[in-house]
């Protein structure tokens, strides 16, 4: 079947000229590096609905990525953006600069969108996950005319900076092992005394990314909420189907044993449809489940896992800040013992351990994290704490490589040899092979050309770059 595509044009007048630019938009495909008129850096990627037409006012959906990767996050959301009619765009955003920057960028995006395409007002969301998703919370609180949030596995990033008087629909995904997960629910307490609508949606994938059906969830939970507040026409039909999908996910869950998962969805569905139907049957059900033998020692033994893991993650933030400022390498050994203990909570038989330990690993990570680009934007970076962070980080993900990398430069910029080697064979026996990274890593052109570096690396990847010349 030939594919047809739907070519407007859109005249749009410059500043720095008299004459009209055309831009040719074409609907069911993804437009990438749209640059942004009268502005240098502002650029973003566009989708359009495959039946767009200009007859009708459309939601727009901004979705933000902050490692350049614009086209995969928008290719993520075409299919519930098609079942769901959104536009979709992402703003050229990135980690590397300041958030003014970005905010501007985002903003000139913004601009520019509504005033070519027919965007409906009061329908215009933000959307991520992990950072982009802290950023999508940040949105609205900088840049009027933003009336919802979808956000990843990530908490909102500064709760003080809510304003009551400008309130936001905030749709939380995450997952029962997200260090996050905690913490989302903490916020979506304090969006309850705020009044901002609200909910939280658990899943149970071990990425940030839940699976698709959810961000169509998403999507249609600010559906809902446009027809609660007469912004579209309610449609009755959609209404019930959509409750009787929740109803049958939580009547799954329930069959499955996951009875607080159960009664935490039955909570979120009061306030999705609150505005279109009668839920008195529904509360009753939910009364009945709290009541139930079996979801109380459930929810008394997940209680009892939240209250363990506030100490832990207290404990461990002051302990690696006190380390890192000390410099204090002799005590990498008991961050080893600490990472065995979490490893036999999360192999325990204790569900709720087993998730609290999954989430106090992504917490160490984390916390590690920041501190490392806290040492760095120090006008005097403090390299000792930056190796211990390096080595700290090789403990609590012992898969991810890049730290072993930063360490080996490191140690080898301080010419401690010794150091940069153990952690190249250590790096090599988990199964890095990268050579040529290996023979290009900064600050370490002395150490590539020693034996002691090529003998390790020929023991491993079965030869080296340099030639071993025993004296």
């Amino acid at each position: 079947m030939k594919k047809t595509h739907l070519l407007f044009f859109l005249s749009l007048v410059c500043l720095a000229s008299t004459s009209a630019q055309q831009r040719v938009l074409k609907k069911g495909e993804i437009m990438d590096s749209i640059a942004v008129q009268d502005s240098l850096s502002s650029a973003y990627s566009l989708y359009l609905p495959r039946d767009f037409t200009t007859d009708k006012k459309w939601p727009l959906l901004l979705i933000f990525d902050m490692e350049g990767r614009e086209r995969q996050a928008v290719s993520i959301f075409v299919g519930p953006a098609e079942e769901e009619g959104y536009i979709l765009a992402a703003p050229k955003v990135k980690d590397t600069v300041s958030l003014t920057t970005n905010m501007i960028m985002t903003n000139n995006v913004l601009e520019e969108i509504v005033n070519i395409l027919p965007i409906q007002a009061g329908r215009v969301y933000t959307a991520g996950a992990s950072a982009g998703g802290r950023f999508a919370g940040l949105v609205p609180i900088f840049i009027k005319g933003i009336n919802g949030v979808i956000s990843m596995g990530a908490s909102l990033t500064n709760t003080d900076l809510l304003n009551v008087r400008r309130p936001f629909h905030f749709i939380g995904m995450v997952g029962k092992k997200d260090y996050n997960y905690t913490t989302m629910l903490d916020d979506e307490k304090l969006l309850d005394r705020y009044k901002f609508p609200n909910q939280v949606l658990l899943h149970d994938q071990n990425s940030a990314w839940p699976d698709v059906a959810y961000l169509q969830k998403g999507l249609q939970l600010f559906t809902l909420a446009a027809m609660g507040r007469k912004l579209i026409p309610k449609d009755s039909m959609y209404v019930e189907n959509a409750f009787n999908e929740d109803l049958a996910k939580v009547n799954l869950l329930k069959n499955s044993g996951e009875l607080i998962w159960a009664e935490q969805y039955m909570g979120e569905m009061m306030s999705m449809y609150g505005a279109h139907k009668n839920l008195d049957s529904l509360r009753e059900v939910q009364k009945e489940l709290r009541r139930d033998k079996q979801f109380r020692a459930m929810r008394r033994a997940e209680n009892a896992a939240f209250s363990k893991e506030i100490l832990m993650k207290e404990n461990y933030q002051y302990d690696m800040e006190e380390d890192m400022f000390a410099h204090n390498f002799k005590n990498l050994g008991w961050w080893n013992y600490q990472m065995d203990e979490l490893d036999k909570l999360i192999n325990g038989s204790n569900i709720h351990e087993q998730e609290m330990g999954h989430r106090l690993v992504g917490f160490l990570n984390a916390l590690a994290e920041d501190n490392i680009a806290l040492v760095k934007s120090g006008q005097m970076i403090d390299e000792d704490a930056l190796a211990f962070l390096y080595m700290l980080k090789t403990i609590l993900d012992p898969d991810d490589f890049e730290f072993y990398l930063k360490t080996i430069s490191l140690s080898a910029k301080n010419e401690d040899f010794g150091t940069a080697l153990f952690y190249l064979e250590e790096a090599l026996k988990r199964g890095f092979k990268d050579k040529d990274k290996l023979y290009n890593l900064e600050d370490t052109a002395l150490l590539r050309i020693t034996p002691e570096f090529n003998k390790v690396v020929e023991k491993y990847l079965e030869d080296s770059r340099y030639e071993i010349i025993e004296q």
